[in-house]
């Protein structure tokens, strides 16, 4: 039996600007709950959820046979970091991910190959949603990396003094 959406994943998807017809992609899905409820609500549209975890990518193929055998929903195994669209594969109106560290400001290094990725992934005026919030093709999820803090500076030319007094 499917599992219910919980509170925090129906609000992000009611945010959604979801429309019958879309192309979206779940990155992190988990045991697919929320890629199941964007599935109902696109209609005769498509929706690919990944995960890295193999794991989670068996619950969500083991709940979601239904949409899966209607042809609105795919299930695949990858690392946002390494996800290329297949060789015939199109691509996607919108982006969906909900704490994935490689875009939520966890791991920076991985999360800037992400967004090339989903990049390459999205159409032209597709969208990258994060926990969210809207961001455009190619935006930014974090500020950028601040410089670590200089440890403080001794003071300058100041030589120690001397218990011994200079002559005169």
């Amino acid at each position: 039996m499917p599992t219910r959406l919980s509170p925090r994943l129906a609000a992000i998807v009611d945010a959604l600007p979801l429309r019958p017809g879309m192309r979206v992609l779940e990155i992190g899905c988990g045991p697919g709950a929320a890629a199941r409820e964007i599935a109902r609500r696109i209609e005769d549209g498509h929706v690919l959820a990944i995960d890295r975890s193999a794991t989670a990518v068996a619950q969500a193929v083991a709940l979601s046979r239904k949409e899966i055998a209607a042809g609105v929903m795919s299930v695949r195994r990858a690392a946002i970091e390494d996800f290329e669209l297949e060789p015939g594969e199109a691509p996607y109106d919108l982006a969906l991910a909900v704490r994935v560290g490689a875009l939520d400001g966890r791991h920076p290094d991985a999360g800037r190959v992400a967004l090339q990725r989903i990049a390459k992934a999205l159409t032209k005026k597709g969208r990258l949603f994060i926990d969210g919030k809207p961001l455009e093709r190619g935006g930014r999820t974090a500020p950028p990396a601040r410089p670590a803090a200089r440890p403080p500076r001794p003071p300058a030319n100041r030589r120690p003094r001397s218990r011994l007094r200079p002559r005169r």
